[in-house]
């Protein structure tokens, strides 16, 4: 940790390096409501609906397929919207650049589901009783993994699908990485620009650790992950090169790293070329 620094400010500017910068060329939409997010996204044939899951409420915007079966591609949204100053995280965590949602809408899978983080597009009334732990140190808590695998569990009830594809964005990519390793029914883990090896990237930026959040590079040597494609910018400052490598060593998986690209630059405008690298088993059984 920084000298002088307490532990609460070293994590509050950890948060503030993960979140500063995210939104530069990610996509060329901004929202300055969950309303025009949500408008956006029907648009694109989603439809918006609410899960229950433990006691989080997750906001889940799905595009179900004409048949069903077959294979349900899940994308988990980063961590939201961006600080006022390093000091005071937001007052509201959702998103006004969804670059995961971006990346979902991009995707031609017929099944496709996107995800919100805890505390991401709720009500005010809402918002005010959802624990801001949520979005600053406890974002890869336990509880709120298992929250996912409620929620997976039940949009994959509803599509009737047999198998799924798992795909986050930055700290999305933390989470599908952990619920991977719950699951025996996903068939390829996908991550984009995620801190896979939390501790390390803690220690990278130089703060204290996220208190009660999990690590996906530290999962015993007995849990094995899905085949995996962990895509990283080659100009990435906010989860360099390093850090995934150290996941990949560890945990397995193929790192790709595209050369031009940081960390919010330019993922949407290439998602489909770069899924093309990803292997797919269509109506997986």
């Amino acid at each position: 940790m920084r000298p002088g620094l307490s532990p609460v400010k070293a994590a509050l500017l950890l948060g503030a390096a993960f979140l500063f910068g995210l939104y530069g060329c990610a996509t060329s939409d901004s929202f300055a409501s969950p309303g025009e997010i949500a408008a956006w996204a029907s648009e694109r044939g989603f439809s918006i609906r609410d899960i229950e899951a433990g006691s989080f409420r997750l906001a889940a915007f799905v595009r179900e397929p004409s048949v069903a079966g077959g294979t349900m591609v899940v994308y988990i949204e980063g961590d939201g919207a961006p600080w006022p100053t390093p000091y005071h995280p937001p007052r509201d965590p959702t998103p006004n650049k969804p670059v995961s949602l971006a990346l979902a809408a991009a995707d031609p899978s017929p099944a496709v589901v996107y995800l919100g983080r805890p505390c991401q597009y709720l009500e005010a009334d809402a918002l005010r009783h959802c624990d801001s732990r949520y979005w600053i140190e406890r974002r890869f808590a336990p509880e709120v993994v298992a929250a996912y695998d409620v929620a997976v569990t039940q949009l994959k009830s509803l599509f009737r699908a047999r198998r799924l594809r798992l795909v986050g964005y930055s700290g999305g990519g933390v989470i599908v990485a952990l619920l991977a390793a719950r699951r025996d029914d996903v068939d390829v883990l996908v991550t984009v620009a995620a801190p896979l090896a939390l501790s390390e990237w803690v220690a990278w930026h130089d703060a204290s650790p996220l208190t009660g959040s999990l690590d996906p590079a530290g999962l015993g040597d007995k849990v094995r992950l899905p085949p995996g494609v962990h895509f990283v910018g080659g100009n990435d400052r906010t989860v360099p090169v390093p850090i995934v490598e150290r996941f990949v060593r560890r945990k397995g998986g193929r790192m790709e790293t595209v050369p031009d690209f940081d960390h919010d630059c330019c993922w949407v405008r290439d998602w489909v070329n770069l899924l093309a690298r990803v292997p797919v088993k269509e109506n997986a059984k």
